[in-house]
């Protein structure tokens, strides 16, 4: 059966949902007592927490060494993010099934961008007629998503510009939903935004140029949003950078930095799904997932969305339990109740991953009966 825990504090079960208690018999979760435990974790419990957008196995300029994307896993499991959704990524991380002590993932392939159009060495780069045959081949090769890039700086022009035609962006989509496929899309500006909508994306990532009609679009169609804003706070460097060549540009990107709070909380209010994520791996360091839960709230989720948003909600779109009976236990253990400080997530007292409590690390040991303190 292996080792029971008893979880003696406050268990959220859901946003607005507390239960007394739970055992961990066997590396899940249960809400009937067992006959004996072996320990005690003593605080509030929250399911383990879920970066939706973040890119294992992959750096600045593209795949990483193996023992580099362990410890990118390693470093996101220490912070509570125990699911994650790896928004493309060249690096073949299927080994790390295979790790009891790494996070959950679901891939989506590897990005899919035109040509010179997105940053070196991480996408197929592929011309428009050639997108609908790698999409299949994408879907086959995630979890159920396929990562496609929809703007880019257009050096042309000078500012951000869509990357396909309309009527090969709803071929492409059509091609991976035809393989069970599920399609997120990178996009910063407004311009596309109507297309990708109308192709039937499932997903857009970043978003910052969703306004009121694409907003309501989006929610009437459910189409998920994942503001990276943790990412987009990096919108005015990038700006600077480009400043010289391309002004158009840095503008541009300096006015959706702006809006951004604005933005997310258009979508949260027209009830379009918004989720956790910070687009780590790539530029940012992994690990930041409970600063974008706290930008979230900023923007106007309050906490207990933002919660939601990381955490009872993003796993059930990802298609992954809570904290159920017969549920994987992996879950954080709290000092408070994040709804009334989300800064408890910061410091958990320790964070159980199918069944094993961990901190940062390794794993916790327990001695029968004893609780986990601070």
């Amino acid at each position: 059966m292996g080792e029971v825990w008893q979880l003696s504090g406050p268990v959220l079960v859901g946003p607005e949902e507390v239960r007394g208690g739970a055992w961990v018999v066997g590396g899940r979760i249960t809400f009937e007592r067992p006959a004996s435990v072996d320990g005690v974790l003593d605080g509030w419990v929250v399911p383990g927490l879920v970066d939706a957008h973040c890119h294992v196995g992959i750096g600045a300029h593209g795949e990483i060494p193996a023992a580099d994307a362990e410890a990118q896993a390693v470093r996101e499991r220490d912070v509570g993010a125990l699911l994650l959704r790896d928004a493309g990524s060249a690096s073949d991380t299927r080994w790390m099934d295979e790790r009891e002590d790494l996070p959950r993932i679901v891939r989506a392939g590897r990005h899919l961008a035109r040509t010179r159009r997105y940053l070196r060495g991480l996408a197929h780069e592929i011309e428009p007629e050639d997108l609908a045959e790698y999409a299949r081949a994408e879907a086959r090769r995630g979890d159920g998503w396929v990562k496609l890039v929809g703007d880019w700086i257009d050096r042309e022009t000078g500012d951000l510009a869509p990357c396909w035609p309309a009527d090969v962006l709803a071929a492409g989509v059509a091609a991976a939903h035809a393989e069970g496929a599920r399609v997120t899309v990178h996009q910063f500006g407004e311009e596309g935004v109507e297309e990708l909508l109308a192709a039937g994306v499932d997903g857009i990532e970043h978003g910052t140029g969703l306004t009121g009609a694409t907003v309501a679009e989006a929610a009437r169609r459910g189409v998920a949003v994942v503001p990276t804003l943790v990412n987009i706070a990096t919108f005015p460097g990038i700006a600077e950078r480009g400043e010289a060549k391309f002004p158009r540009y840095a503008a541009h990107m300096r006015a959706l930095h702006a809006r951004r709070f604005e933005t997310v909380a258009a979508l949260h209010d027209a009830g379009a799904p918004v989720f956790a994520g910070t687009d780590a791996g790539s530029v940012l360091p992994h690990g930041l997932v409970v600063d974008e839960i706290a930008e979230l709230s900023r923007a106007g989720l309050g906490p207990t969305a933002a919660l939601d948003a990381a955490c009872f909600a993003a796993r059930r779109w990802l298609g992954h339990p809570g904290l159920e009976e017969g549920a994987p236990a992996d879950l954080l253990v709290l000092d408070g109740d994040p709804r009334d400080d989300l800064d408890v997530l910061r410091r958990p007292r320790a964070v159980v991953l199918r069944g094993r409590p961990y901190r940062s690390g390794g794993p916790v040991g327990i001695a029968a009966g004893a609780p986990v303190g601070g």
